[in-house]
């Protein structure tokens, strides 16, 4: 395994002159690449490398430093490896390149990462309304977004709407016997 993985690196270091690498114990290899290196290395591991299977692409909001990490996990059948690409975009112009001709269903990913961090991915087909109906606010990855105030300004009248509502901690505790953590006990009515 150790042997496959020098190689993965020698080669991708070899064609991409900013690839950084990070390699790890076991099956897995991560190298971090400027955005516009990343269709041409996607292209390359797919294509001249084997890793036909696209399993995620990720998404980390690093607010303190202004940036989107986009991650994009591939997988080799032959190998048995994973391996990480990493990039990071600006956060407040967050652009990329679209990679769905590479892998038709990064279209999903691209569409869902679009929805819930804003994250624009040039030429995405159908980037339209995906899981969020009618959403207005901003998106709700971000870590600037407040959970808590768009909780209770949306859902303000509910919890007193319905007068049968049962706390699920309280039924969960009933039915197994197990004690409320006391970090839980605050939210019970």
């Amino acid at each position: 395994m150790e042997e496959l993985k020098k190689n993965i690196v020698n080669k991708i270091t070899g064609h991409f002159a900013d690839a950084a690498v990070k390699a790890y114990d076991g099956n897995r290899v991560d190298f971090t690449v400027k955005k516009e290196t990343i269709p041409a290395i996607l292209f390359y591991l797919k294509d001249e490398m084997g890793y036909n299977h696209l399993s995620h692409i990720s998404c980390v909001d690093w607010i303190e430093e202004k940036e989107f990490e986009l991650i994009f996990i591939l997988w080799s059948y032959t190998d048995h490896i994973k391996v990480f690409v990493h990039t990071r975009i600006d956060r407040e112009n967050p652009v990329m390149d679209n990679i769905d001709m590479i892998w038709r269903q990064a279209n999903t990913y691209e569409r869902e990462i679009k929805e819930m961090y804003g994250i624009h991915f040039e030429g995405l087909e159908a980037p339209e309304e995906f899981l969020l109906e009618d959403w207005q606010d901003m998106p709700p990855m971000r870590r600037d977004f407040d959970t808590e105030a768009y909780a209770r300004k949306t859902f303000w009248d509910r919890r007193e709407a319905r007068a049968d509502a049962q706390d699920v901690r309280e039924t969960i505790t009933k039915r197994t016997g197990e004690e409320l953590p006391d970090v839980a006990k605050k939210y019970t009515r």
